[in-house]
């Protein structure tokens, strides 16, 4: 089958690289332009990209993908099915309707829950125990389509965005050739979305990345695993931003002054709104990553000095 893939973050790697592996003919792909990244803002290349020049496949990047650029090069490329992995724009209409076997989309989640930008992070937030991946036929609506199939998986307490990510990415990666063999062999099923049963994960904002110490444990703690290892959740000390990588709940019912440094033994443990959080790996600005422990020796933080004040 001739698929163009359409994908951007590193989520839709293991799909791109499943698809060639399967034997797919990957007649173009399309990725988000290359943009300026980490302190020299030096240009850098997508994922999706760096893996599609590997594997010498022929590559677009409109800045708009409804641009009359995107949808003559798809004509050109005269695709089957496309096949749309994290890449980080609305599709028109006019792409949607365009290959034959229709345009279908691998979503990190259980669909209806968590349309949208963000569904693995704010499904940590949230504290979820099960999460998944679904693949849809796509319509012009925000994760509305048909549901063709799902699978899913049990959140470990402890496990953060990007070892989720990198787990539902490979169940995602299996999951679309399973969609296409139904396509292939015209056996698909196509279920309706409730919409009534709909929750929505929009995109993260920087404010989403500040800890409230006055919210509880658990509540900070999700917030810190959703945000790890990008872009990190953090708060502050001395005036410099303190990001926090891995953390755990030690106490549900402790209270006290939230930001509250409470003990440095074997990590940082501080008093939030309800409960104590221990803080096990962080990052001080314009330092490394480190264990909790060890920045606190080495800043020479003692028991009673307030975070976030």
């Amino acid at each position: 089958m001739k698929i163009v893939f359409m994908g951007t973050a590193p989520f839709a790697v293991p799909c791109l690289k499943a698809l060639l592996q399967a034997g797919h003919t990957v007649c173009g792909v399309i990725t988000q332009p290359d943009k300026p990244r980490g302190r020299g803002h030096k240009t850098s290349y997508s994922p999706v990209k760096e893996y599609a020049l590997q594997q010498g496949l022929e590559i677009c990047q409109p800045q708009k993908v409804k641009s009359v650029e995107a949808l003559r090069r798809i004509i050109a490329w005269n695709p089957d099915l496309i096949t749309v992995v994290a890449y980080g724009q609305i599709i028109p209409e006019s792409i949607l309707t365009l290959p034959p076997c229709g345009c279908i989309n691998v979503h990190g989640s259980l669909l209806p829950l968590y349309r949208g930008a963000a569904p693995i992070q704010r499904a940590l937030m949230a504290g979820e125990k099960v999460t998944g991946v679904t693949t849809m036929y796509m319509d012009k609506g925000l994760d509305t389509g048909d549901i063709i199939r799902r699978a899913e998986m049990t959140i470990d307490d402890d496990i953060d965005y990007g070892e989720l990510q990198e787990r539902l990415a490979e169940m995602g990666a299996e999951l679309l050739l399973l969609t296409i063999n139904d396509i292939v062999a015209g056996t698909v099923c196509r279920e309706p979305q409730d919409s009534g049963l709909a929750t929505y994960a929009p995109a993260l904002a920087g404010s989403d990345e500040l800890i409230c110490w006055d919210k509880p444990a658990e509540a900070i703690h999700n917030q810190i695993r959703a945000l790890s290892p990008q872009p990190g959740a953090y708060t502050t000390i001395d005036g410099s931003k303190l990001k926090i990588y891995r953390s755990r709940v030690i106490d549900t019912t402790a209270s006290g002054r939230p930001g509250t440094v409470t003990s440095v033994s074997t990590g940082l443990s501080v008093q939030t709104g309800q409960g104590l959080l221990e803080l096990l790996e962080v990052q001080k600005e314009g330092r490394k990553r480190m264990p909790a422990r060890d920045f606190a020796a080495g800043q020479r933080i003692a028991a009673g000095i307030a975070l976030g004040s």
